[in-house]
């Protein structure tokens, strides 16, 4: 595999989606935990925000690995490393970026242990993570022009 260009378009789509469903997240009765479950709908509808956001943000680094590094990756934990290994990410980061993964994972293979009370408190709390990482990937590229694939 050799390093190609990272589509502009990829990139477009899946900020795009993160951002829509952050928004929806945001948009949630989340000032209160009795506001989150007055309404079972809010439960539903943050669980699937959240894992549509996060699958969102990993498929946005494997694309970025792909395309821009020839390097495949198979597993979500795996973008984390690769995205350090390419200088796209400090250590600190990468961590943060991993954690979001192994929590991505938990909500597809152990959705039943994840309490109603922590899915709010992740949404509450936890949510300026994903939109801190997105920030570090938009800038990335921004200073890349040169790895971008324009056409749309």
């Amino acid at each position: 595999m050799n390093p190609s260009r990272i589509s502009k378009r990829i990139v477009a789509d899946r900020l795009k989606w993160i951002e829509s469903m952050l928004a929806n997240i945001n948009a949630l009765p989340l000032k209160t935990y009795k506001d989150f479950i007055s309404d079972k709908r809010n439960i539903w509808s943050a669980e699937s925000c959240l894992r549509r956001c996060l699958e969102a943000l990993m498929d946005l680094g494997r694309h970025i690995l792909a395309k821009g590094f020839a390097q495949g990756v198979t597993e979500y934990k795996e973008i984390s490393s690769g995205l350090l290994k390419a200088g796209l990410l400090s250590e600190v980061d990468a961590v943060k970026l991993r954690i979001l993964a192994g929590y991505r994972n938990r909500m597809v293979h152990f959705y039943h242990e994840i309490s109603h009370r922590e899915l709010y408190e992740i949404c509450c709390t936890e949510i300026s993570d994903i939109n801190y990482l997105v920030d570090v990937l938009k800038k990335w590229i921004k200073n890349h022009p040169d790895l971008i694939d324009e056409t749309l």
